[in-house]
């Protein structure tokens, strides 16, 4: 299969174009990211957590949209002394919660 196929079928333009509408309608009511992010009066990761745990309340995905937007915020105007960019492979992992269902399919296969 090649990325564009992949991508058509595990990637979500929707979410992208809803995110972005958000980030248009929060420039008009919150004023500009760089000044709300770079200048540090708005803390993204704990508005990205707060966003996380009202989804799983409600259910609500734009909560998910939301906490998208902080995370990306933060990407671009970063609050950690720490932080860069740096390509990892599976060593570096963070890893995940779950199995995947490759591994799942790997371990059948031993």
């Amino acid at each position: 299969m090649d990325v564009s196929e992949i991508i058509k079928q595990e990637y979500s333009e929707e979410f992208d174009q809803l995110r972005k509408n958000r980030v248009a309608v929060s420039y008009y009511k919150y004023g500009p990211a760089k000044a709300n992010f770079g200048g540090h009066l708005v803390n993204a990761l704990q508005s990205a957590e707060i966003r996380k745990r009202k989804y799983e309340q409600t259910g609500n995905t734009e909560y998910l949209l939301d906490a998208a937007n902080y995370l990306m915020f933060e990407y671009m105007y970063p609050a950690s002394e720490k932080a860069h960019f740096k390509a990892t492979d599976s060593n570096g992992s963070a890893g995940k919660s779950g199995i995947s269902i490759n591994e799942i399919k790997n371990y059948d296969e031993v």
